[in-house]
């Protein structure tokens, strides 16, 4: 099978996350802190109850078949077909009842990414790419969506989660970047990827990412014509500091302003 063979399963299986998370959105439910001192990582009954009804039905697939997932960690990790999972990239935009949240769904082979969707059901979009190409449904709408030209930082509209994401070094970078940017807007979590993807935002720069965060975006970036890799241009699959550009000249004018972060 190729990538684009799994194209209707992995719609089937962002469906049925949709369907598992909407209860819980924007209502009273249970939320547990992941991280310790003084850090606040939120994990919900959405985030586990969707990623078990996804690997539940990819087991039941394609049990073969690997799964990396946010919630629950690894099984068959060195399958030849992996998925990876976060059903709720954006869980603290959830929890403040904003629609910038989405279900990441990827697919790797052989340890590469080769198809991802990002869905939104809450406003009903939908991005997915095969590396190849890249496309956005809404409803009835489906069309091929391309990054735009934009070659210049004085230019570029630069997006990140969060400024509080990096090390003060790592910050400093960040900021250089930030400077000479035209615009910059915070916290749209994998939605800004997307929207780097359909031409709306430039570059996008961020730190601390899980595999699972960034590996299901990669073939929606690559496929829309934009670049995707860390920070010391190395393949952004496993995580860490991204960068992502719509732009091949726009990611190396970042990459020289971010050089030196330790």
């Amino acid at each position: 099978m190729t990538a684009i063979d799994f194209a209707a399963f992995v719609n089937d299986l962002a469906d049925l996350s949709a369907r598992t998370i909407a209860p819980f959105f924007r209502s009273a439910m249970t939320m547990e802190n992941k991280a310790g001192h003084g850090a606040f990582d939120p994990v919900t009954e959405a985030d586990r109850a969707a990623e078990a009804a996804m690997r539940a039905r990819i087991r039941q697939t394609f049990p073969a078949h690997g799964v990396e997932g946010e919630e629950y960690g690894d099984e068959r990790a060195s399958s030849e077909y992996v998925w990876v999972l976060d059903p709720i990239d954006g869980t603290a935009a959830f929890i403040s009842g904003l629609p910038l949240w989405g279900t990441l769904i990827g697919l790797k082979r052989n340890g590469a990414p080769v198809y991802g969707m990002m869905c939104q059901p809450f406003i009903g979009e939908k991005f997915y790419g095969d590396c190849g190409q890249s496309r956005y449904q809404r409803g009835a709408e489906t069309r091929v969506i391309r990054t735009r030209r934009c070659a210049s930082l004085a230019e570029a509209t630069l997006s990140s989660t969060s400024p509080h994401l990096f090390s003060e070094a790592e910050a400093g970078a960040f900021d250089r970047v930030r400077r000479a940017a035209r615009l910059t807007r915070y916290g749209a979590d994998c939605y800004a990827y997307c929207l780097l993807a359909a031409g709306h935002i430039d570059l996008v720069i961020e730190a601390g990412l899980k595999p699972c965060d960034i590996a299901p975006l990669v073939p929606i970036i690559q496929g829309a014509g934009g670049v995707v890799t860390t920070w010391d241009g190395q393949p952004a699959t496993h995580g860490g500091r991204i960068i992502a550009a719509g732009d091949p000249t726009l990611h190396a004018a970042a990459m020289r302003l971010l050089a030196g972060a330790a």
